[in-house]
């Protein structure tokens, strides 16, 4: 191939300029991965790009060598320990990609042994969730989220749905009372968010999961938290603070972005709104197409070594583009006979998401409760006109504003107290009027209990 036989660069992109790392940052990036992607494949398997101003990597586009990384930890490890430019002082400081990429001790930044040790500890702890349970948890905070604007006519589906239903359903997940539980909302809404308050909200979060921690130690109960402390692995308060501050992020950020993309296609597809297919087609449709974690799955070259068409050093960056892989065009005439669930959406090996079911439930529940409660809801703006969120590693829309006829809030019969997972709630009025900010889940709670 000669570089006349190579794709150009997509507007905004550097290389217009010469410049030899595609940038992952910015509105260009988030309008139109995929021209980007087809870009970077000119390189071959790995290319390099740009996370921020001053972080570099290498992303890997090719499915066959994203699974050679991904299943092969003797040669590419994940401890973010061996990041060799973080460790020169390359790095900024306060570069917005950092908190994504540095070390913490969980199961997520760890190898060998430990990594096994806090692997099953989660993977245990998940495993105690019953999906019966799970569903119908999820169908109560789904019917309360509807309830907040259902007379209105207007909602956007992203921020007053699918942002804040992954948050709920987690805080019963973790077993929090209603204090804590709105610490954490505030705290890991904040984090994502980011902005002026994201100091605060981190410092939020951290506060909230220490008396959340404490709490347990003293009262266990029938919830992810408690069963992830009495595990055999027997975890310190540190690592669990960690461990859970990892649960809190791969289950709230993606799956918005899950339900989100999912809702957006569901809505603008003829093939679903049409009622040709169903809601777990479309929710395999997106991870397919439109991975919500687009990149990431940082991994560090064990030692110096030649990989596809790039010499990669040891402690170099690599990053596992989900988004670039699933949509290899070398997949093209071999992606029919491949399982439904053969992307690499989850991941793929030792780190492989370990709540994938829970995961692919609490969508599937949280859009058949929406489109059954609220069957002629549509999107109020054109396609065309939908905005992504800047940012590397997701796949995520700014807002999905929809419409639909008005309707009188209803609210579904709740589950008995003996089946709740966290301590009981004191029973208040059931709010009318969208939640304070800080208060969601005090507000679930006191609306679930009338």
């Amino acid at each position: 191939m000669t570089q006349s036989d190579f794709p150009a660069p997509p507007p905004g992109c550097p290389a217009h300029r010469g410049g030899e790392r595609v940038p992952l940052h910015g509105p260009e990036f988030a309008a139109d991965p995929e021209a980007f992607y087809t870009h970077l494949r000119s390189y071959g398997p790995i290319a390099p790009v740009e996370l921020s101003p001053g972080v570099n990597a290498m992303l890997v586009t090719d499915y066959s060598a994203a699974l050679q990384v991904l299943q092969n930890p003797d040669s590419f490890a994940k401890d973010a320990r061996r990041w060799r430019d973080f460790n020169e002082g390359k790095i900024p400081q306060n570069s917005p990609v950092v908190p994504m990429l540095g070390y913490r001790p969980n199961c997520l930044f760890t190898d060998g042994a430990e990594h096994m040790r806090l692997r099953q500890a989660v993977t245990d702890s998940l495993a105690g969730v019953d999906p019966h349970w799970l569903s119908r948890h999820v169908e109560q905070v789904a019917s309360y989220l509807i309830s907040q604007f259902s007379a209105r006519g207007t909602v956007d589906l992203l921020n007053d749905y699918a942002k804040m239903l992954p948050l709920l359903v987690f805080n019963e997940l973790l077993g929090c009372p209603p204090e804590i539980g709105d610490r954490l909302v505030f705290g890991t809404s904040g984090i994502f968010d980011g902005g002026v308050d994201a100091e605060k909200a981190n410092e939020e979060l951290t506060q909230g999961l220490i008396e959340l921690v404490s709490l347990k130690r003293r009262q266990p109960g029938n919830d992810v938290t408690s069963r992830l402390m009495q595990h055999a692995a027997k975890l310190s308060d540190e690592e669990m603070i960690h461990q859970l501050v990892m649960l809190i992020s791969a289950g709230t950020e993606p799956q918005r972005n899950l339900i989100a993309n999912g809702l957006c296609l569901i809505l603008t597809d003829e093939r679903y709104s049409g009622g040709g297919l169903l809601v777990e087609d479309a929710i395999d449709d997106v991870l397919w197409n439109q991975a919500p974690m687009a990149n990431y799955a940082p991994h560090y070259p064990v030692q110096n070594t030649e990989f596809g068409n790039a010499q990669l050093d040891a402690g170099d960056l690599i990053l596992i583009s989900f988004a670039a892989a699933n949509t290899d065009p070398k997949l093209s005439t071999s992606r029919q006979f491949l399982s439904k669930r053969a992307h690499l959406a989850w991941s793929a090996g030792p780190h492989a998401c370990p709540a994938k079911d829970p995961a692919q439930l609490i969508a599937v529940t949280a859009i058949e409760k929406l489109l059954n409660q609220l069957p002629d809801i549509e999107l109020a703006v054109p396609v065309d006109s939908l905005t992504w969120r800047p940012g590397p590693f997701h796949r995520a829309l700014a807002a999905l504003p929809a419409r639909f006829v008005p309707v009188q809030p209803q609210r579904s019969a709740a589950a008995p107290p003996e089946q709740r997972q966290t301590p009981s709630a004191t029973p208040h009025s059931r709010p009318q009027t969208k939640p304070e900010k800080g208060s969601w889940w005090s507000s679930f709670l006191a609306w679930w209990k009338v």
